[in-house]
């Protein structure tokens, strides 16, 4: 039976509105992938334009009918890596969700994760979700909904409760180009998933 969190939630984020959800390791502040939800999230965390934001996915599925142009060295990261505590910046041939890809259109952030089985159930109902940390700008993640900034939490349209996450962020590797980077290390081994990386693109 679906909580009353969980059902909160989702109307949110169908309404456009900002939400707090327990992540894989923090609380994300997020909105549905629209341009309107997402500018509200960036007004709402005090975010800059030209910084990306993230989606994450129900599924590897759902990432793909969200950005179906994905080429077949995409998919096979995505296989290789997700769900896992990694954010991939992947080829965005279509510059698809322009709004969330900050400064260069040409890339795009994707995660599938494995989550708390309440935010499983909103991304569920809903797709997917454009997530940043539910922090401000510049300040440590938040583990708990007690940790995250009350200015954020009177803005966002419903929360959902996680208790205590590790406060470790997912590893971000980009791929978008011939020659994978590190861009932050994070809950997941980088070493580790570079090295399947390598396994799945070269068998």
């Amino acid at each position: 039976m679906e909580s009353v969190e969980v059902a909160r939630a989702v109307e949110a984020v169908r309404a456009g509105k900002p939400v707090l959800l327990p992540a894989d390791g923090v609380v994300g502040l997020c909105a549905a992938v629209g341009e309107e939800a997402v500018r509200s999230l960036y007004e709402l965390k005090g975010r800059g334009d030209a910084q990306p934001t993230a989606v994450i996915a129900a599924s590897a599925g759902a990432l793909f009918e969200l950005v179906p142009e994905l080429d077949e060295r995409s998919r096979a990261i995505v296989a290789a890596l997700l769900p896992g505590p990694f954010t991939l910046v992947l080829p965005n041939p279509a510059r698809r969700l322009p709004w969330l890809n900050g400064a260069d259109p040409d890339r795009i952030g994707v995660r599938v994760a494995v989550l708390p089985a309440s935010t499983q159930a909103v991304l569920d109902a809903v797709g997917a979700v454009a997530a940043t940390s539910a922090n401000d700008p510049g300040e440590p993640a938040a583990a708990s909904l007690d940790d995250v900034p009350s200015r954020i939490r009177a803005g966002c349209g419903a929360e959902v409760d996680g208790g205590r996450l590790s406060g470790l962020a997912s590893t971000v590797i980009d791929f978008a180009r011939a020659e994978p980077s590190v861009l932050r290390e994070g809950a997941g081994s980088a070493c580790d998933a570079l090295a399947r990386v390598e396994r799945a693109l070269s068998g």
